[in-house]
């Protein structure tokens, strides 16, 4: 017989009576009055192995193994006695008797518990021993979703007339967007490579090579500060196409995530997808990635208290930066004290200075007296009663506000929309996808005292927008166009600038001088002058895909290697200090900072 010849998970009644031979790791050993019962376990999941005392040679082997031994058994599948199944487990109606065993390998007792969840033990020991806590059944089934991920992807693009083709590791520094991990090179000292950010220049190069459409699953760098959401290394689904409008591609792209969550998930995902231009989805949730299970909105009143005698709301109510807006809580009344103080720390984070709030007791049958809040006494009935309609507030309810600057209070109260919709459990729908569209193109840096790409350098204007990048930048709208997954950005992309004196005009209003274009991107300009057609794409975060896939809070979770949040591998020991030759060959000496 074969060393294998089915996996544990796979066993059912319909074996019974065969003989198998099976490979596994022991998950679970279990010694009931002479009788050992040992769940054996491999990827495809566990099946119990009985030891009978009646073949003492292997009896007494089998009481020697303990957790994680690798073992091949050969047996004979049968039903278990009556009462002993388990219907939590597939292989529940049967068990395998051996007939013969042999240790593979032994094991020193694990750090981490895989017979049981893990969630107890820290990360650092989690990435530390990470070969092991891929052995935790939940770990592999979502490592096994990335790969089904991946082909389903692949399989639709492929289908679609893309061809799968790669751009290089090593390139050249364009230190515009994050911060570049650098690579010296030997044979030209003094001088480095940098890995690749994403690989917008060389898909943009390959469409100007005539091949159409474009498609890589990347491994991407970015030395920045880390969250739950990004790592140093990533991996995104990059797309381009020639000869689409921006229309036509999202429509494409909308019908590979619908056969992508059909085929993984068996989910339906609308058809089509929602669309809100950047302006709405900033004024209605003080995001551009909204999360549209949430039902709350944010509504303006700044109007109704430019005139009111209370700083707090009548400052940005008056000043052009500013915003005043309120967001209605249905029953929000019930919330105690404790737990209003709680949020207004909690949006405290995003800059807040306090949160105000209107409890709506009784006002249909008594008006303003039927209000709790320490603010009444600062507005005017006219303010309140216009309060009360714009919201639409009703007994029972709550009215949140909040007042600063824009930014300060879209990301404040933005946030805050979420919170309690997850706290409260308000989120309405599994899975609610959008497009956000029409982003400015340009966003202002005062400190710096300058414009800034909000995307990247290479998004297109819109056509009919052209004259507004002499006269006024900051109110041109791009081609731009992000997609958004239950208030996770899943993918971004663009229609790009095919015409050399638009790029050249782009750059000049990013402060980046000719002279430095032609250095930084002298190769890009030279190329959009031989007939460079209109194109564009989108890059997918896969990683942030498969995390929302798999209901996981962290990418870590879906990367079968991931750095920690100060971008180390406690597995490796990386970053590490290298040989003083290596450091030689390189032409570089380590200094130590000051």
């Amino acid at each position: 017989m074969n060393m294998r010849n089915y996996y544990c998970g796979d066993l059912n009644g319909s074996h019974s009576g065969e003989e198998v031979g099976l490979c596994g790791w022991v998950h679970r050993r279990r010694d009931h009055g002479g009788v050992i019962f040992v769940d054996l376990r491999d990827r495809e999941g566990l099946v119990q192995v009985v030891f009978d005392p009646d073949r003492p040679e292997m009896f007494r082997l089998a009481e020697q193994i303990r957790s994680e031994y690798v073992l091949q058994v050969r047996g004979r599948v049968r039903p278990r006695p009556e009462g002993t199944e388990n219907r939590d487990l597939a292989t529940g109606e049967i068990e395998v008797l051996a007939l013969a065993l042999e240790v593979l390998n032994t094991s020193d007792t694990p750090p981490i518990r895989i017979d049981e969840y893990a969630g107890d033990a820290s990360e650092e020991v989690r990435l530390r021993y990470r070969y092991l806590d891929l052995r935790r059944p939940e770990m592999q089934q979502r490592l096994r979703t990335r790969g089904r991920v991946t082909g389903a992807l692949r399989r639709f693009l492929d289908g679609h007339g893309f061809s799968d083709l790669e751009t290089p590791i090593l390139t050249r520094s364009t230190p515009e967007g994050a911060r570049d991990y650098l690579v010296p090179s030997r044979t030209h000292p003094g001088r480095f490579f940098a890995l690749p950010q994403s690989p917008q220049l060389f898909k943009q190069l390959l469409m100007m090579s005539g091949l159409d459409r474009y498609y890589q699953i990347a491994r991407c760098f970015r030395d920045e500060d880390l969250r739950a959401d990004r790592q140093p290394e990533f991996t995104q689904l990059d797309i381009e196409v020639s000869f689409m409008t921006e229309d036509e591609f999202m429509a494409l792209m909308e019908a590979m995530l619908r056969e992508l969550f059909g085929t993984v998930l068996d989910t339906e995902l609308p058809d089509p997808f929602p669309r809100i231009t950047y302006s709405e989805a900033m004024r209605r949730y003080g995001s551009d990635r909204p999360d549209l299970r949430v039902p709350l909105e944010l509504i303006d009143v700044a109007d109704l208290l430019q005139e009111v005698d209370f700083k707090v709301f009548a400052g940005p109510a008056r000043d052009p930066a500013g915003r005043v807006a309120a967001m209605r809580l249905p029953r929000g009344g019930a919330l105690s004290r404790k737990e209003i103080d709680a949020y207004t720390e909690y949006v405290g984070i995003y800059g807040a200075k306090g949160l105000a709030y209107i409890k709506v007791n009784q006002w249909a049958a008594k008006g303003r007296e039927g209000l709790q809040s320490p603010i009444l006494k600062f507005l005017p009935d006219a303010a309140v009663a216009g309060i009360m309609a714009r919201t639409g507030a009703a007994d029972g309810d709550l009215i949140f506000f909040g007042a600063d600057q824009a930014k300060v209070v879209n990301e404040s109260i933005g946030a805050l929309r979420v919170r309690l919709g997850r706290d409260l459990g308000l989120l309405a729908g599994d899975w609610r996808p959008l497009w956000v569209v029409d982003f400015p193109l340009f966003e202002r840096d005062e400190q710096a005292g300058r414009w800034v790409a909000l995307h990247h350098p290479f998004t297109a204007p819109k056509e009919d927008q052209l004259g507004l990048l002499a006269s006024d930048p900051g109110a041109c709208r791009s081609r731009a166009y992000d997609l958004v997954l239950n208030g996770t950005e899943i993918g971004g992309g663009s229609i790009r600038i095919h015409r050399e004196a638009v790029q050249r005009q782009i750059f000049k209003l990013l402060d980046i001088s000719d002279e430095t274009a032609d250095e930084r991107f002298g190769f890009l300009l030279q190329a959009l002058k031989f007939g460079c057609p209109p194109h564009g794409g989108i890059a997918f975060g896969l990683d942030r895909l498969v995390m929302l896939m798999t209901g996981v809070g962290s990418i870590r979770d879906v990367i079968a290697f991931p750095k920690t949040q100060t971008a180390t591998c406690p597995l490796t020991s990386a970053p590490t200090a290298v040989d003083p030759a290596q450091l030689h060959e390189l032409a570089l000496r380590v200094r130590a900072l000051p």
